[in-house]
């Protein structure tokens, strides 16, 4: 099934085909992209990349990525691959947008649950309502007793305007926010405010959907890779020992 994103930039590309380069236009001597980004409605030069095929270039919009002629009459969809070296290169590519996305953003501003010996550390879109990051939760203390550092960030997958969302906020608001995560995910009421001012939820949700979360949990792990669902604590360490 083709998510919302992909269907915008299918969208956005299909536009490509029907805009090619007039004839009579003069050369250019400025970078190439100015000119193809202005084929491509919505599209800024920064979003452009050369590609690992010449007169191909890759245009990036979160971790969407397809790929564009230089004549700016093709697109396509798809993900890019070094045959020689069996390496999918644009997955190489996200990882290093989520790398750099989320090291934009404060420890200060996620909650963190960290063990007292630190071998690995994870960064985990959670819902406070998801039955299975609800059961992530419940072994926190073995992810940590196993040396895995749990940063946890917002994605209430309800969206905006939602119970999930509204207790996302309260966990946030709370005085003591680790140990009212936990009393969110076993059902518990929470006392503080609905909102308060600083809140990242909004932030964190929409850095979920750059990086196309489908479902909860979603973990990032240490190198950019994103695991989409539920792991027991001795599988997540297993693969973080294969990176």
């Amino acid at each position: 099934m083709i998510n919302r994103s992909r269907i915008v930039l299918l969208g956005l590309l299909g536009a490509v085909a029907s805009i090619a380069f007039s004839a009579d236009e003069p050369a250019q001597s400025v970078d190439p992209r100015i000119a193809l980004a202005k084929k491509i409605p919505g599209t800024t030069p920064d979003e452009l990349h050369a590609s690992a095929i010449p007169g191909i270039y890759e245009l990036q919009r979160g971790t969407d990525f397809a790929y564009v002629t230089a004549d700016g009459k093709y697109a396509i969809m798809g993900d890019l691959y070094d045959l020689a070296k069996q390496d999918n290169l644009t997955e190489t590519h996200r990882r290093d947008v989520r790398m750099k996305l989320l090291a934009g953003i404060p420890e200060s501003d996620m909650l963190v649950f960290g063990p007292k010996s630190l071998k690995y550390t994870v960064t985990v879109f959670t819902d406070v309502d998801c039955p299975y990051c609800r059961k992530l939760h419940s072994q926190i203390a073995e992810y940590n007793r196993l040396g895995v550092r749990v940063r946890y960030m917002f994605y209430p997958r309800t969206g905006p305007n939602t119970d999930s969302w509204a207790k996302a906020e309260q966990v946030w608001c709370s005085a003591n926010r680790n140990e009212a995560l936990t009393k969110a995910k076993l059902g518990q009421d929470l006392k503080a405010p609905k909102s308060c001012g600083g809140s990242p939820v909004a932030r964190d949700y929409a850095m979920g959907q750059k990086f196309d979360i489908k479902g909860t949990p979603a973990i990032v792990m240490n190198d950019g890779e994103m695991l989409g669902g539920y792991l027991s604590p001795m599988q997540l360490v297993q693969r973080l020992q294969g990176n």
